[in-house]
């Protein structure tokens, strides 16, 4: 896993967000959140995560969007540090299950039929409508192929690897017009979980969502 450092000015809080597969810092680099420090995390195709540069806040407020609210969920079951809120958007920590997170099909498909138009495809599935998808090519992550592909297959490997776990989310956000993963789904997790759901109308990346939880409600 990749940690970065987008706001580093000793504030003594932190917005600890985890990014989606196939992300990198550039659709994130440009949120400025008030008041904190900011640290973006992505690239699961190992979970290391290096707690020593977290241990001086007292706050941290944890995002997870996409497949980063998985691996959040791992980090905050490994390492006990001051997590104040902790916000999941648009993605379970079932990252790969038939009633809880991507059918097992599906994630499989994508898999095995990745290729740069199959990725296009995927990417336009991610946004509400024409415009937002082209704004997003605009700063759409820049990251190799075959290590998109080998992260998600390593994100399967590891799930089914890895132990269960009592994940904690104090809030999920789940955008019912979701084509990644099904809002049906989501809201199933959250439900067996006893986590409280906020609905909107919105796609999976959203824009609106990204400046309220990365920016304006921190």
């Amino acid at each position: 896993m990749k940690q970065l450092f987008l706001i580093n000015e000793h504030h003594p809080r932190l917005l600890l967000f985890f990014a989606g597969w196939g992300a990198d810092e550039t659709p994130f680099k440009d949120y400025r959140p008030a008041g904190c420090d900011y640290m973006l995390c992505y690239d699961y195709r190992t979970l290391d995560f290096d707690p020593e540069p977290l241990r001086a806040y007292t706050d941290i407020h944890v995002v997870g969007w996409s497949m980063g609210v998985w691996a959040a969920t791992r980090v905050m079951d490994s390492h006990a540090l001051p997590y104040s809120r902790r916000t999941a958007i648009n993605g379970t920590p079932y990252p790969i299950d038939e009633q809880c997170g991507i059918p097992p099909a599906i994630y499989r498909g994508t898999l095995e039929g990745l290729t740069d138009a199959s990725l296009h495809k995927f990417l336009r599935r991610m946004c509400a409508d024409s415009a937002a998808f082209r704004a997003f090519l605009e700063r759409t992550p820049r990251r190799p192929l075959d290590e998109l592909r080998e992260e998600l297959a390593e994100i399967a490997r590891q799930d089914a690897a890895l132990p269960p776990c009592a994940p904690r989310w104090d809030l999920a956000v789940v955008g019912t017009a979701d084509r990644i993963i099904p809002p049906a789904n989501q809201l199933e997790a959250w439900r067996k979980l006893g986590t409280p759901v906020r609905q909107t109308a919105d796609a999976h990346y959203q824009e609106a969502l990204f400046h309220q939880y990365l920016q304006d409600d921190v």
